[in-house]
């Protein structure tokens, strides 16, 4: 671990040092330094980002016990000056500190060990051990880790020996190491871990779980911490007072209105469903009283798909007649084919002559098929090719 600078204080952001080795990674070049402040990615952390002699550092990995930093320039100096972005880093030790004290705490409240940690782009995640888990057990969880907060707690790094571990009510297994660090939050919690943090539990600002779920068999925690809770409840406050202001309500009567709206509209739904299966029947009825032949082709544009599928079925429900309808909707085609029960042709067997036509994927039954494609330009190309294969049923 010598030259880990970031593990003696978290809180260096500059650093001086020399370029011991040239690492290509992927077509990408690493350099390996004598001394860095940059933690490279590992333990669910992200690496930190910044420069070094000017040159950006866009990821650091550790290989092979090196501690390597990817440039996206070459650096020609022998000797180089680094500075980590500390907003980065600050956000990761708010992050990987609040981390220690959310899973103490499910342990503490829930018996709840956590078994993967993970710092995303915008928030966090633990994977507990609990088979069942709602609204009031977090919020007792989440009750107890800011307390950890409000209370400023010391929390402190240092290495013992592999002999020493047994001194310590560490909350999980160490690593298979001779040394190992510590992570310590005052009375509440030994961690082994080679993250940074805080120097005190108060830096850490706020943990607020956003939400969860079951994920194999277990239960995924998504928080945030610190400035990303701040970012957090300011843009759900921005949504709430644009939600009062809609609404014409006061805060408390948001969720009324919005139920209340969502039931209008699913009644609103219904008899829309209705009045347009009334309008696709009197509209089958118009086409069926126009057409000449037994065979029906039609090209429509942004139509529902649904609605050309219930007029399609419309049709050869009324009489001796096979259809053939496009779609065009968007950036997609659709082709439907369907045939009353007394033509007797399986329209699956020309599935495989028209789809690459337009480009498209379908199938069906014998009687109707539905294909959706990515080719406008040769619809009407496929509609023919289908007329001509049903034609000679007829």
């Amino acid at each position: 671990m010598n030259g880990r600078l970031y593990l003696e204080d978290p809180y260096k952001i500059e650093f001086e040092a020399e370029i011991l080795e040239k690492i290509n990674i992927k077509n990408k070049l690493g350099i390996v330094l004598d001394q860095t402040c940059f933690y490279p990615e590992s333990g669910g952390q992200p690496s930190d980002r910044g420069e070094i002699n000017g040159k950006k550092v866009i990821k650091v990995l550790e290989l092979n016990d090196k501690v390597v930093h990817l440039i996206e320039e070459d650096i020609s100096e022998k000797k180089v000056r680094g500075i980590i972005d500390w907003n980065i880093r600050f956000d990761h030790m708010q992050q990987h500190t609040g981390q220690h004290i959310l899973s103490q705490s499910f342990i503490k409240i829930l018996g709840a060990e956590t078994l993967s940690f993970h710092i995303g782009e915008f928030e966090s995640t633990i994977d507990v051990n609990l088979k069942s888990i709602d609204g009031e057990d977090i919020e007792r969880v989440e009750l107890l880790a800011n307390e950890i907060i409000y209370q400023n707690r010391d929390v402190k790094s240092y290495f013992i020996r592999r002999d020493e571990v047994e001194k310590y009510k560490l909350r999980k297994a160490p690593p298979n190491k001779d040394r190992i660090r510590i992570v310590e939050i005052e009375d509440f919690d030994f961690s082994a871990c080679g993250g940074t943090h805080c120097k005190k539990t108060g830096e850490v600002g706020i943990i607020k779980v956003k939400k969860w779920e079951k994920m194999k068999g277990n239960f995924r925690i998504y928080f945030v911490c610190g400035k990303r809770a701040l970012k957090d409840y300011s843009e759900k406050n921005r949504i709430i007072n644009k939600l009062i202001s809609e609404f014409s309500v006061n805060e408390k009567e948001i969720i009324k209105s919005v139920e209340r709206l969502r039931t209008e509209c699913k009644d609103y739904r219904k008899r829309l469903s209705k009045l347009q299966e009334k309008l696709v029947f009197y509209e089958a009825e118009e086409i069926i009283q126009s057409s000449k032949e037994k065979i029906i082709k039609k090209v429509f544009k942004e139509r529902e798909v649904n609605e050309i599928k219930y007029l399609a079925l419309k049709i050869i429900k009324r009489g001796d007649f096979a259809v053939i309808f496009g779609l065009e909707k968007g950036q997609r085609v659709h082709l439907f084919m369907g045939r009353s029960e007394k033509i007797s042709v399986d329209l699956r067997k020309i599935v495989e002559r028209i789809a690459p036509l337009i480009e498209g994927r379908g199938g069906g039954r014998p009687d109707y098929i539905e294909i959706g494609g990515e080719r406008k330009e040769n619809l009407e190309k496929a509609i023919d090719e289908a007329y001509k294969y049903i034609k000679t049923f007829i």
